[in-house]
């Protein structure tokens, strides 16, 4: 049995493909662009991909770091880290959940390497892709997400929630949360 072409993420369907609940991650508070910070709109009240958005931003290329992966063939999915090259800090935590019949054979095989950026391997490798902005998030982050962080206690973050299109069908729905 196939699972239904997605329209827009879930943020709690995200978070249960790895955790228990969303309480790990945090409570999550949906806002209005124009009540992020300054910074923040920046960095997710966008239509593009967060790999080159963090990049510009920081000054810096990212790496990847894969928490935890479901591979179920159709549909793969991973818990991430992004990482600045430069100085290791972590800058972004993250859930995707794949739809790998609409990723070209190369793609699939760059995704499952884990050694690249999503955002990098879809510009690579896919020349039609619409990023779809769904939802934005004030958060206060759960245990989890706060360690993976690094985040003093009390510190607000913020994050979204984005659906990409490729060629025009849903193919990766995105939890995306900046430090």
């Amino acid at each position: 049995m196939s699972v239904p072409a997605r329209v827009a993420p879930q943020l709690e369907e995200l978070a249960l493909l790895f955790h228990a609940s969303l309480t790990p991650l945090g409570t999550f508070e949906p806002v209005l662009e124009k009540e992020l910070p300054l910074t923040y709109q920046k960095l997710l009240a966008h239509q593009h991909h967060m790999t080159v958005t963090v990049e510009s931003h920081y000054g810096s290329p990212v790496q990847v770091q894969v928490l935890q992966c479901r591979d179920q063939g159709r549909h793969y999915a991973r818990e991430i880290l992004l990482r600045l090259e430069s100085s290791g800090e972590v800058v972004q935590y993250g859930i995707m959940r794949v739809d790998m019949e609409q990723i070209p054979p190369a793609g699939r095989e760059a995704i499952r390497s884990q050694q690249v950026p999503l955002g990098r391997i879809l510009i690579e490798h896919v020349a039609l892709r619409q990023i779809q902005l769904d939802a934005l998030y004030r958060i206060r982050p759960g245990a989890r997400v706060a360690r993976l962080l690094e985040l003093p206690p009390g510190r607000i973050i913020y994050g979204r929630t984005a659906l990409i299109r490729l060629n025009g069908h849903p193919a990766v729905e995105l939890l995306e949360v900046v430090k």
